[in-house]
């Protein structure tokens, strides 16, 4: 009885008039069937329209329509790789809210998935694509031939680079979480994400198990849209592929290997996997890179622990001078909100990440999303003001919204602490210390043995989309402190909160035996009671530390500057708090692992145990910048 009335509830909701500015409907709350009913109650759909692209391919294309909507109105456009042809979920609501306020809503998958035609690529030819794509609903009788584009991940992702083409009927995006469409930007080089700091990801390897089709079925050419509509609403060509234990297939070596050995047909994993960071072929894709220039007001929506919100960070800083556009540099807007990878829709009262209370995080999403494609596709000015701070951001420790004018806020200043100990900061019971105060000339490296074969485990931090290896969220460390083979470096109890927002930047100064190995870095609040809350890592292969198109072996002994990848954060450390750094060569499994061999790595089976050291004397000082809040 209660879902029924649930139900009731919505359709009425739905098609009483309401006004454009009203509080966005739960719809998570009714069923599937009664959302189905709700946006038909309110809505005019064309299922299955092929839309022809330049070089001939079509893509299925979903329309939803307000009824008896007159005169010509602003679309917004969610493009996807995933199964949309039956709406659910964020899509759903998505496209319930956007026909409820008054615009056209169309839903299209990328080529080569599902109903569209062509071979998939990952963000399916964003530039190409996406613009005849613009172009074509812009020439629509009821197009008022402005379009706001909408997403979160994959979503999300192919909208960077059609960004840099300025398409004129691309009136506005709202990106959220999308690092992975982003190739290189200022400090990262990324390849989306398919690597941090030179070092693979292991979330894409499962990612595209589930995504990648190489051998997908498809439908004849069926030139009746009814008809075609009728079909895909009971061929879904979903491929229900086996179940796979990622925790035990993720060790799999080589790693070049790991789906194959699955049985799956060779595709785009093989082909990427071959790749080096600096590979030209990475700019063929649809990525975005700093060179293309921004033509598009965008609302970036982040999270501190989603995978690649050091890289996003540093876009919204590009858009914000790209100056190729000056209406779009000078309306460039962030929200980074303390949650994993697109759960924008947990912020509200008592959220927990991970294991972590962040209290009160409460936030309209809804309303500055549909505000600013108010400010951008209807001309209503104050929908968005332009007095909105542009950066909103939660504070974690504080457990509070911030705002400030820039990125990093503009009164950050780096604070400067030591990575010290007497030569035994091994596991969280050495002697490893935190200090403002440089080392002495006498001070003793501190030292370990990494084991590729018995890597560190990864505990919490930022990571998405990975088959569950990996958790992401705050958690407590102290597990993984204990291991001899993690220096621990913490510092003295602070005598008052240390606010910090920014990029923290890491110099280390090491050596090792081997020809080539990874560094990791993890930064933590390390509570009164002893609690060590991850707050961001990152990680460095050291063939590259002169550069991505520069790798260079190791020499035994030999110390080399180490610069890891910016973790990006913004975190009160308490008073009573401790903050800490963590150094090891392993963080696994969200990272692969380095075979220690300076070959091959990803092809290879037998890896190599590496004698590794952390330098931090008054010639090889090893650190942390911090951004302090003052």
């Amino acid at each position: 009885m209660k879902k029924i009335t649930a139900s009731l509830v919505a359709v009425a909701l739905l098609t009483s008039s309401i006004a454009p500015g009203a509080i966005a409907q739960d719809y998570t709350r009714y069923s599937p069937e009664a959302q189905d009913r709700a946006i038909g109650q309110i809505a005019t759909s064309r299922q299955s329209v092929m839309v022809r692209m330049r070089d001939g391919v079509s893509l299925s294309t979903d329309i939803y329509m307000p009824k008896n909507a007159s005169g010509k109105l602003p679309v917004i456009l969610w493009k996807t790789p995933y199964n949309e042809g039956k709406l659910k979920g964020s899509t759903m609501r998505y496209a319930l809210e956007s026909v409820k306020r008054g615009y056209v809503f169309i839903v299209q998958n990328e080529r080569g998935r599902y109903f569209s035609e062509g071979k998939w690529e990952i963000l399916g030819n964003p530039q190409t694509d996406g613009y005849d794509t613009l172009s074509w609903i812009a020439e629509q009788a009821w197009s008022n031939g402005k379009v706001g584009t909408l997403g979160c991940s994959s979503s999300a992702e192919w909208q960077l680079a059609l960004a840099g083409l300025n398409h004129p009927a691309h009136a506005a995006m709202v990106p959220m979480a999308s690092g992975a469409g982003i190739g290189k930007v200022g400090r990262f080089q990324e390849q989306g994400n398919w690597y941090t700091g030179g070092v693979p990801r292991n979330l894409f390897f499962v990612w595209l198990y589930g995504v990648d089709n190489p051998l997908r079925a498809q439908l004849p050419a069926i030139a009746d849209e009814k008809m075609r509509a009728r079909i895909e609403a009971y061929n879904d060509l979903d491929p229900g592929k086996p179940k796979v234990d990622w925790n035990k297939q993720i060790k799999h070596l080589p790693v070049d290997q790991l789906l194959s050995s699955l049985g799956e047909p060779a595709g785009t994993f093989e082909e990427l996997i071959k790749r080096s960071p600096a590979d030209p072929a990475w700019n063929k894709g649809g990525l975005y890179h700093e060179g293309m220039g921004w033509g598009v007001p965008a609302l970036w929506f982040n999270s501190w622990y989603d995978v690649s919100i050091g890289p996003n960070l540093e876009l919204f800083n590009h858009a914000r001078a790209a100056g190729t556009d000056k209406e779009a540099s000078a309306n460039q807007y962030a929200v980074v909100a303390p949650i994993p990878h697109c759960q924008f829709a947990r912020l509200g009262p008592n959220t927990t990440v991970g294991e972590r209370s962040m209290g009160d995080t409460s936030f309209d999403v809804d309303g500055a999303v549909y505000g600013w494609f108010d400010r951008w596709l209807k001309g209503d000015t104050k929908a968005f003001p332009s007095t909105t701070p542009r950066v909103r951001y939660f504070e974690m420790g504080a457990n509070k919204w911030q705002s400030a004018g820039t990125w990093p806020p503009q009164d950050a200043k780096p604070m400067r602490l030591y990575l010290r100990s007497a030569g035994r900061a091994n596991s969280l019971y050495g002697d490893g210390r935190l200090s403002s105060e440089a080392p002495g000339a006498n001070e003793a490296a501190d030292r370990y043995r990494y084991d590729p074969m018995n890597p560190v485990q990864t505990v919490g931090g930022g990571d998405c989309c990975n088959g569950g290896i990996v958790i992401p969220g705050a958690f407590d460390q102290r597990g993984v402190e204990a291991r001899n083979d993690v220096l621990v470096y913490t510092s003295d109890p602070l005598p008052k909160p240390v606010s910090v927002a920014g990029f923290v930047d890491a110099v280390l100064k090491v050596s090792s035996n081997a020809k080539d190995t990874d560094f990791a870095v993890k930064l933590v609040d390390v509570a009164p009671d002893g609690t060590a809350w991850i707050i961001g890592d990152t990680i460095f292969r050291a063939r590259y530390r002169n550069g991505f198109d520069k790798p260079e072996m190791l020499k035994a002994g030999e110390v080399v500057t180490i610069r890891p990848t910016p973790i990006a954060t913004a975190i009160e450390f308490g008073a009573g708090h401790r903050i800490r750094v963590e150094v090891t060569s392993s963080n696994f499994p969200k990272f692969v692992r380095n075979l220690n061999t300076g070959g091959q790595n990803e092809s290879e089976k037998t890896g190599v145990v590496a004698d590794n050291a952390l330098h931090h004397d008054s010639a090889n000082q090893s650190y942390i910048e911090l951004p302090v809040v003052r």
